[in-house]
């Protein structure tokens, strides 16, 4: 059991493209502490980030870079074959479109979250943690990075000196090694708002993650991350922070 007191509550925002909308972006900034901003290749696109940078520095909400594999059509959640060193330079050129744009807006970058499949391969391939890793310090050292508990890309950040925020997820399930479980199969992605709130709550005081067994797997905790692009996603984010407050854990942006 531990005493947190706070804690960052982030959901993966402005991944509309075009004439297409995806999430409810407006509803989610009244609820998340931080924003994770799609940044054009897998959603998004100039007017979008320009524009969720606007609101989300309106509302005193944190800004992060979300890169993922150029993928528009299957949402950056498919494996794309690319080498470390391309895989350095997309996270980069995506990195530094979010910092133009996000000062344009007249808000400040302040850490970067992996998205979809690139952000999975972060979690179980050292060499694509490394990859991520070597891009974001070349661009600004100090700028943090936002990763999956019990990764490659949270362990090997911290070896490198970087800052790292460790996150879960409200609305995934955990394989019995701390693994998300994979999106191919059933109950991956959890809808009912209740029980992921109440899992929540169990997850942050405990220190650990619960796995589908309800084993608990001890991790140092930061941030919670609710997916904007889930029907559910806005009843799930409002729950989740109503019953963190009610535990008696605020919520505060990291940054």
């Amino acid at each position: 059991m531990t005493d947190r007191k706070t804690i960052d509550l982030n959901a993966d925002l402005g991944e509309s493209f075009g004439h297409y909308t995806i999430g409810n972006d407006a509803a989610m900034l009244d609820v998340v502490t931080s924003a994770n901003v799609a940044c054009g290749f897998h959603g998004g696109d100039p007017e979008v980030m320009a524009a969720t940078f606007r609101v989300a520095r309106d509302k005193g909400v944190a800004v992060g870079a979300h890169p993922g594999f150029p993928d528009l059509w299957g949402f950056g959640r498919r494996v794309m074959p690319f080498s470390t060193g391309e895989i350095e330079r997309i996270v980069a050129y995506q990195v530094g479109a979010a910092q133009a744009l996000a000062a344009y807006a007249g808000h400040r970058l302040t850490y970067v979250k992996t998205h979809g499949a690139l952000g999975n391969l972060t979690e179980r391939d050292p060499a694509v943690a490394e990859a991520v890793i070597e891009a974001v310090r070349r661009i600004d050292p100090t700028l943090p990075l936002m990763a999956i508990a019990l990764s490659h890309l949270e362990r090997i950040g911290r070896e490198r000196g970087m800052t790292i925020f460790s996150e879960i997820f409200a609305d995934r399930a955990y394989t019995e090694d701390g693994h998300l479980v994979s999106r191919k199969e059933p109950g991956a992605v959890l809808h009912d708002a209740d029980f992921a709130a109440d899992r929540i709550v169990r997850m942050v005081r405990a220190g650990a993650i619960e796995t589908v067994s309800g084993r608990m797997l001890p991790t140092r905790i930061d941030s919670i991350c609710v997916h904007g692009d889930n029907a559910e996603s806005v009843e799930v984010a409002r729950t989740v922070r109503a019953r963190l407050e009610a535990a008696g854990i605020a919520l505060r942006a990291l940054t």
